[in-house]
């Protein structure tokens, strides 16, 4: 049974514990409002990009010919995994690192190329001698169109120069501060979206575009900058899922130190008790002894 001095000195420790993870959650707390709130600012621009390139599917039988279509054989495939600098973030980490473990497996190690995002990732596949073609890193205040940009610039870059022959994109997708996903999608060779089959129940209607410059320079400006809406989306969904998780994780790890620190307590109050009791024997004993 431990002493009162070591159950002293725990309770100390969990104390110390609880301050901790109290400011971490604080300051999780702080940095994931403002991350929410560039998800919901960045959503409709992605949405009517999306929407965008489904008019232009519809219209440009030129964007079948466009170099960041162009579906080849595969050969070699490159990954995008967005995950974080830092731990201390529940489960975040972990299942997009156990949901990229699933989707490289069935590949053969060769034939694999990876685009980090964030330390746990590079971390993670460095220690399993995975061939990393780029390590990025994202600033702690959040990661900018810019940052974007250049992860998109050499990703790009690969698939046209022939280094890869097809990109997927793997990022946490947010919906609430306890609710995220693993996602992954097909970033490059950019799929054209396919045309529903029109129905007198949901008619479909095209617009029927008049294009200058040509349509092929336009689509050259436009498919380059929506690769960089696409993965500055995912990056900025990444980081609110990541305050959130660790938001969630650092207010469980305070209200277990809160009940720890409570157990220990009672732990010490029965030890006082305990002893106390001892001496009071001993006392009444003593007495007893020197009446006989």
């Amino acid at each position: 049974m431990a002493t009162i001095r070591q159950v002293r000195a725990r309770i100390r420790a969990a104390k110390n514990i609880q301050q901790i993870t109290k400011a971490m959650k604080m300051v999780a707390a702080a940095r994931f409002k403002r991350a929410q709130d560039r998800v919901q600012a960045a959503r409709p621009y992605a949405q009517i990009m999306r929407d965008m390139m489904v008019r232009l599917a519809s219209s440009a039988g030129e964007l079948l010919d466009h170099p960041l279509l162009q579906q080849r054989e595969l050969q070699n495939i490159g990954f995008l995994i967005i995950t974080s600098d830092r731990g201390l973030a529940g489960s975040y980490n972990s299942a997009m690192l156990r949901r990229a473990t699933e989707l490289l497996r069935p590949y053969d190690r060769s034939q694999i190329k990876l685009y980090l995002v964030g330390r746990k990732g590079i971390q993670f596949f460095r220690r399993r001698g995975y061939q990393i073609a780029a390590e990025f890193s994202i600033p702690g205040t959040g990661a900018t169109f810019a940052d974007a940009q250049d992860i998109a610039r050499v990703v790009r870059d690969a698939f046209l120069n022939g280094e890869i022959d097809r990109l997927y994109l793997l990022y946490t997708r947010f919906y609430t501060a306890i609710t995220t996903r693993p996602t992954d999608l097909q970033l490059l060779p950019i799929q054209p979206p396919e045309k529903r089959e029109e129905s007198a129940e949901t008619p479909q209607y095209y617009d029927d575009y008049i294009f200058e410059p040509s349509a092929t320079e336009i689509l050259s400006a436009l498919l380059p900058r929506y690769i960089d809406g696409q993965i500055y989306q995912c990056l900025l969904e990444s980081t609110a899922s990541e305050h959130g998780a660790r938001m969630t994780a650092m207010s469980a790890a305070t209200d277990n130190a809160g009940k720890m620190i409570q157990t220990l307590t009672l732990q010490l109050n029965r030890a006082r008790q305990a002893n106390i009791t001892r001496e009071i024997s001993e006392i009444v004993g003593g007495a007893e002894a020197l009446k006989g």
